[in-house]
């Protein structure tokens, strides 16, 4: 009989998964979008109005489900298509946010992504209360225009066209790489097992 390893009652132990190099190529490309991006340090009275306007007044919550917040999402998101949308780090486009949302949320349109079935958004979760969530994320957005720079007119074609050079170079690096791992993969598990 097959018991699935997702069984609580059965589950001990699970060998980790082989990490792919190239796997980690999205992380380069945020890197390359978030390297860039400018950060805007709210006053006080912005940080004040932003949480009143998100109904947080007493404490901060996360946004989107209403768990503890433990970090600020942006509500719009920073790379799209792996490049850049525009929008900058600043009060305007930040919500505080819990990890499971933030992290299930990634680069989605944040209304879209909540009530979709994703893994751990709220919708899934069934968190309760979530059209009066999503008109204070409304209201929220209202509240002040977000900064949007094209950078590739601010510094230049060249420039511009470096930088992504630069990433591609390093791309093409990860997939280089991806093909001395497996063959040293090979070769030690040649060894191993003594073939």
């Amino acid at each position: 009989m097959l018991i699935p390893v997702t069984d609580p009652a059965v589950f001990r132990f699970a060998m980790p998964k082989p990490v792919r190099i190239t796997g980690r190529s999205s992380s380069i490309t945020n890197s390359f979008v978030n390297g860039i991006i400018p950060v805007v340090i709210p006053t006080a009275d912005q940080i004040d109005e932003a949480l009143r306007i998100l109904g947080m007044q007493d404490a901060v919550r996360c946004a989107y489900c209403g768990d503890t917040a433990s970090e600020w999402d942006h509500l719009r998101p920073l790379v799209m298509g792996k490049q850049p949308t525009g929008y900058i780090s600043e009060i305007h486009n930040l919500v505080p946010a819990c990890g499971k949302c933030n992290q299930s949320k990634g680069n989605k349109p944040w209304r879209e992504w909540m009530f979709s079935s994703a893994r751990l958004s709220p919708a899934t979760r069934g968190v309760r209360g979530l059209a009066e969530r999503a008109e204070r994320l409304d209201a929220y957005e209202q509240w002040q225009t977000p900064t949007r720079i094209d950078f590739g007119s601010v510094v230049g074609d060249e420039l511009w066209a470096q930088h992504w050079r630069n990433h591609a170079a390093i791309l093409q690096a990860m997939r280089d790489a991806e093909i001395t791992v497996e063959l040293i993969r090979k070769r030690v598990a040649g060894a191993s097992t003594g073939q």
